[in-house]
């Protein structure tokens, strides 16, 4: 029987990957309210306030830990950057889906909050692939993935992004354990 922790915390070299508590809303909305950042993911709008943030964090007290975890991504110097999360919808496979404030774009944040998920993804949540997807316009993003091991389907998806107000063609890669 696998057990699943409730609000399980990632250690990586520079990072802790952990649950969001309302004090951060602040912090994350400061970060997500830059449409560079908003407008290369699916869910989240913009403008972005911190009653966005607020309803977010909230939001994640219902997240069944068998089908989905979210991660705040807090540096050990900086404090939070980001936002990882791994969830179960309408594909065979898991998701997982980031994001990184502009200040520390560059970094390699993303490259290492995503390894440490996928590493918690495996050994914990007992997942042996997961889905991901970046815009065309997005490169940085894609090579984020590649470097975690993500390789590329050849399929092409559209999906409606918030803060484009727009459908848009995402790049679909799969990561097998």
């Amino acid at each position: 029987m696998c057990v699943i922790e409730i609000s399980p915390v990632v250690e990586t070299r520079r990072l802790v990957l952990r649950a969001p508590r309302p004090q951060d809303a602040l912090r994350l909305a400061a970060l997500a309210n830059d449409i560079d950042v908003a407008r290369m993911t699916l869910r989240m709008p913009h403008p972005y306030a911190v009653g966005d943030a607020e309803g977010f964090i909230d939001s994640l007290q219902g997240q069944d830990p068998r089908r989905g975890a979210t991660f705040l991504i807090d540096h050990e110097d900086l404090g939070p950057v980001g936002v990882i999360g791994l969830f179960e919808d309408a594909d065979p496979a898991p998701e997982t889906g980031y994001w990184i404030g502009r200040p520390f774009w560059g970094r390699g944040f993303a490259t290492e909050a995503l390894e440490g998920a996928l590493v918690w993804a495996g050994r914990h949540w007992k997942r042996r692939a997961l889905v991901a997807g970046h815009f065309p316009d997005n490169p940085a993003s894609g090579r984020v993935l590649e470097k975690a091991g993500f390789l590329y389907t050849g399929e092409v998806r559209q999906a409606f992004s918030r803060a484009r107000n727009a459908p848009t063609d995402i790049r679909r890669m799969v990561w097998l354990a």
